[in-house]
C-alpha cells in the first residue's frame, strides 16, 4: 500500500527530480479535504505548527519538513479521514462501487477510486503504473485486514501522508523565453494557492491538462475566473491573516482582572472583524489599499460593541462608520492590532510600533539586548511617571536602548489613547496622554493623524508589494526580484493602489511561474522524517 516513505521515493530524484517543495499549512490541507470529498469529512487532530520566516508563514512553508511526531500526528489525521471516507453510510457516495460478481477482488472499482481522487490529491495526472501500484498495495491490505474497504482506506490514509499531498512539488515544465518554466499542474497549484489558498478545482486541473496555462491568453482567461469567483475573499483573508499576523490572536490573552471584557471570542471575533473590513473594502469595492489607514468603515458585531463603544442592535456581522472626528481610524485602531501588540495587563507603545515598522514597513527592528532593564517601562504604578510616555522615556535614557526606540515608540505611541484590550481612553492614572509624535520627517497628533501620513507613505504601498510578492512565491527576495518588484510597484501605483489589480499582476508575471528565478540557494530536497510507525 501507499506509505509516506514510497511516495517519497516517487518524488525523489528521478526521471525529472523536483525543484522546490512548500508544505500546505492547516487552513490548506483542511480545504483540500472538504474540496475533494465534501464539509462533511472531519479533519481531527492537531498539527505540526507551521514557521514565520521574516515575517511570513508563506515564507516559512518552504523552510520546514516533517519531523517524526509531525508525520505521526499526519498518519492519525489521515486514518480519521480514511475511515470517515469508506464508512458504510459515506460509500455510496464516495467509493461508489464495491467487489462483485463483475469484479471479483475489487481492482477495478479501486482503481476507479484512485482515478477519481488522487489527481485532485496529488494536483496532477495519476500514471497508469501509479494507480496500479496502489490498486495492488489496496488488495494487499485488504487481504491482509480480511476487507477491502478497510483496504482501501489504509490505501488512503498512505496518499494522505504522502510528500505529494503535504507539499506542493514544482516541476520543471518547458522553456519560454529563455526562462524554465514549472509544468502545467505546478502552474494550476500556484494560482490556485495564491488567489483561493486552496488546491487547484476540476476546471483548473482541466486547463492544465489542456495547456492553457501554458499561453498568455490561456493564462488570463484562467486568472480571471479564479479572482472573479467567491473563493478569491479566502485568498484574501489567507493573505492579510500572514501579512498581519493574525494568527497570533488564538494565543492572545489578557489580564481578566484589568479587562474583564476581553476573552478568547473576543479576540476571535476582532480577527475576523479586521478581515471583513479588508475584504469589504479590497475585494468587494475594489477599494485603494491605502485606504484601510484612514477609513472609518468597519465590520462590527454585538459582542465588539461594547469595546468600540458603539451600539450593535441586529444579530450577526454588520457595518458601522465612525464620524469624522473620531478617534478610531483605519486598521491601526483596529482591536486586533492594538490587542495583539500589547502585554497583557498594559499597552506597549514599543510593540506596537515595532509592529507597524516590521509589518507594514518591511522594517527589520533588532532584538533588545538580554541584559536590559525593564524595571521602569513595567513599574505601571510609579507615582511620578503616571503615563506610558513618562516611564518609556526614562528608560530611554540608556542610549543603547534609544536608538531602537527611537523608530518604534513614536508610531507607538500615538496610540495610547487605546488600552490594552483596544478601548478608548482620554487619561492613564488621571494624567492626559500625549499622543503627538513624528513619521517619516512630519509631525501627528494622533492614531488618525498618524494613519493619514501612512496613507500617503510610499514605504507602506513598497512594502505591501515585497509582501505580496513573497507571499506568492515563497521565498525572500533574491536580486533578480528587483526588476519584477519594481514593474509590480508601478503598476499597483497606476491601478490606483488596489490589491486585486497587484495579485492579478503577479498571477499573470512569467516570474511567478518561473521555477526557479535566481535563487542563490540550491534547490530543496524533499524531506520527511520517518515514521515509527510507517503510514501503511
Amino acid at each position: 500500500m501507499a506509505s509516506a516513505d514510497t511516495a517519497s521515493m516517487a518524488a525523489a530524484p528521478g526521471a525529472q527530480a523536483p525543484s522546490s517543495v512548500r508544505r500546505i499549512t492547516e487552513p490548506q490541507y483542511r480545504r483540500a479535504i472538504a474540496d475533494v470529498f465534501g464539509p462533511d469529512i472531519k479533519v481531527i487532530g492537531r498539527f505540526e505548527p507551521d514557521m514565520r520566516v521574516d515575517g511570513l508563514l508563506a515564507v516559512g512553508t518552504s523552510a520546514v519538513s516533517v519531523t517524526s511526531g509531525g508525520l505521526e500526528q499526519y498518519e492519525a489525521i489521515a486514518r480519521g479521514i480514511a475511515e470517515q471516507v469508506v464508512a458504510p453510510e459515506m460509500r455510496e457516495r464516495l467509493v461508489v462501487c464495491a467487489p462483485g460478481p463483475q469484479d471479483i477482488n475489487g481492482a477495478a472499482c479501486a482503481g476507479r477510486f484512485f482515478q477519481a481522487y488522487v489527481p485532485r490529491l496529488y494536483r496532477r495526472p495519476l500514471p497508469d503504473a501509479e494507480r496500479a501500484q496502489l490498486v495492488a498495495a489496496t488488495l494487499k491490505a485488504g487481504h491482509i485486514l480480511g476487507d477491502f474497504h478497510a483496504g482501501l482506506a489504509a490505501t488512503l490514509a498512505g496518499l494522505l501522508t504522502s510528500p505529494d499531498f503535504l507539499f506542493r512539488i514544482d516541476r520543471a515544465g518547458e522553456i519560454a523565453n529563455g526562462r524554465r518554466m514549472v509544468d502545467s499542474w505546478a502552474k494550476a497549484s500556484r494560482l490556485s494557492f495564491f488567489l483561493w489558498n486552496a488546491p487547484p478545482d476540476a476546471a483548473l486541473l482541466a486547463a492544465a491538462e489542456r495547456g492553457e496555462l501554458d499561453n498568455a491568453q490561456g493564462l488570463a482567461t484562467v486568472t480571471d475566473r479564479l479572482i472573479t469567483s467567491p473563493r478569491f475573499s479566502e485568498g484574501v483573508r489567507a493573505f492579510f491573516t500572514d501579512f498581519l499576523q493574525l494568527d497570533d490572536i488564538d494565543t492572545l490573552a489578557k489580564d481578566a482582572r484589568i479587562y474583564p471584557s476581553f476573552s478568547n471570542a473576543i479576540a476571535a471575533d476582532a480577527r475576523e472583524q479586521t478581515l471583513r473590513t479588508i475584504v469589504d473594502l479590497i475585494v468587494d469595492r475594489r477599494g485603494d489599499y491605502r485606504d484601510l489607514f484612514t477609513s472609518r468603515r468597519i465590520a462590527i458585531n454585538r459582542a465588539l460593541g461594547p469595546l468600540y463603544d458603539v451600539p450593535v442592535p441586529e444579530r450577526g456581522w454588520a457595518f458601522h462608520e465612525f464620524p469624522d472626528g473620531d478617534p478610531r481610524s483605519g486598521i491601526l485602531t483596529q482591536v486586533s492590532f492594538l490587542a495583539l501588540h500589547s502585554h497583557p495587563g498594559r499597552t506597549s507603545p514599543t510593540l506596537r510600533g515595532k509592529a507597524a515598522q516590521e509589518i507594514l514597513l518591511c522594517e527589520k527592528i533588532a532584538a533588545p539586548p538580554a541584559n536590559v532593564n525593564f524595571a521602569v517601562v513595567q513599574d505601571v504604578d510609579n507615582p511620578t511617571l503616571k503615563t506610558t510616555r513618562a516611564r518609556l522615556q526614562a528608560h530611554l535614557d540608556d542610549e543603547e536602548c534609544a536608538s531602537c526606540h527611537k523608530l518604534t515608540d513614536p508610531i507607538g505611541l500615538a496610540l495610547e489613547k487605546f488600552d490594552g484590550a483596544g478601548q478608548f481612553r482620554q487619561t492613564e492614572h488621571g494624567e492626559p496622554i500625549d499622543t503627538t509624535g513624528t513619521f517619516a520627517k512630519s509631525t501627528f497628533d494622533g492614531a488618525a493623524a498618524l494613519g493619514r501620513l501612512f496613507h500617503r507613505s510610499d514605504a507602506v504601498t513598497s512594502c505591501l508589494v515585497q509582501s505580496t510578492w513573497r507571499y506568492a512565491t515563497g521565498r525572500n527576495l533574491v536580486p533578480s526580484d528587483r526588476v519584477v518588484v519594481a514593474r509590480l510597484s508601478d503598476g499597483f501605483a497606476k491601478s490606483g493602489y488596489r490589491l486585486v489589480d497587484l495579485m492579478r499582476a503577479i498571477a499573470l508575471s512569467p516570474e511567478f511561474l518561473e521555477l526557479d528565478p535566481g535563487s542563490s540557494s540550491p534547490p530543496q530536497k524533499l524531506r520527511l522524517a520517518s515514521s515509527t510507525k510507517g503510514a501503511s
